[in-house]
């Protein structure tokens, strides 16, 4: 078995880059970092190891990011600062000016693990990993939004296009602000290869076009839950097809991946994902999906 590799949503979750939130978030000023008034840094490192466990018992192996006292809140989030390809890491551009040192965390821990870095993206380009989706190995599509510009977005299809990879920009809606993050994952979560949650109000009408074309089923997660959780209730982590973990307190967007033929496992997350707007996935950089 190959060591990483990964461009797809959904195949089974063999290798995951993870970081504990007990050292990271401990002393972290709830407004610099804009979370809500339920953060509670200690409440938040016992519901991440939670999450950990949940992952582990999946089957993935979890490759940890050294836990230090930085003061990199928001490193807990490892999906944003790389992304995976088959043939090696992506290091990425944060559009937080806050989260600006994560990608080199990402750099040292997989220079450290031997995995390759194909590339980086570099200033003026951003690129976050949550404006990234696999629609399939061969197509990624990359939300343009307050986080990721065209810059990066450019600077991503010049690495990817020589591997046979086309990828796409899709312009996202401001929503509710530029301090307020929405991600292309924040409207779309892939369940497996031809499924996936979606919010459809804010999805981009070409991506939505793309993915019907592509036979891909989409579940609607529930209109009320995605506007009380501020699209955390669509934020879920497939450990393999049909398999999903799911942020706990969203019975409606629960019972529709359910009927789709989903099996949902839920964790506690107001403390940590409801008050610092990323969930299960955000808190995960799969290494390798096979």
């Amino acid at each position: 078995m190959s060591a990483f590799g990964s461009q797809s949503m959904a195949a089974p979750l063999r290798r995951v880059l993870m970081r504990s939130a007990a050292n990271a978030m401990r002393g972290a000023d709830r407004a610099a970092w804009h979370y809500g008034p339920g953060f509670d840094p200690a409440k938040a490192a016992m519901q991440h190891a939670v999450l950990a466990e949940l992952v582990a018992a999946s089957g993935a192996e979890i490759e940890w990011i050294e836990d230090k006292a930085d003061g990199l809140a928001d490193s807990v989030f490892t999906h944003d600062p790389s992304l995976m390809t088959d043939r090696g890491a992506l290091i990425l551009s944060m559009g937080k000016p806050l989260r600006a040192k994560e990608p080199s965390l990402h750099e040292e821990t997989y220079k450290k693990l031997g995995i390759p870095v194909l590339g980086r993206v570099e200033a003026p380009g951003q690129v976050e990993g949550g404006d990234c989706v696999w629609v399939d190995a061969r197509t990624l599509a990359i939300g343009r939004g307050v986080r990721t510009n065209q810059e990066g977005i450019q600077q991503v299809a010049n690495l990817l296009t020589p591997l046979g990879i086309s990828v796409y920009g899709f312009d996202l809606p401001l929503w509710q602000g530029e301090e307020a993050c929405l991600h292309l994952m924040s409207v779309i979560s892939p369940l497996a290869d031809d499924l996936a949650l979606v919010y459809s109000p804010l999805l981009p009408a070409p991506f939505y076009q793309m993915l019907k074309a592509r036979g891909i089923r989409l579940v609607e997660g529930d209109a009320q839950e995605f506007a009380a959780s501020n699209g955390l209730s669509l934020n879920v982590l497939p450990t393999s097809p049909f398999k999903v973990i799911a942020v706990a307190g969203f019975p409606k967007t629960k019972a529709a991946m359910e009927a789709a033929g989903c099996v949902v496992e839920t964790f506690e997350a107001d403390a940590l994902c409801i008050a610092c707007e990323g969930g299960p996935t955000c808190l995960t950089r799969p290494i390798l999906r096979q």
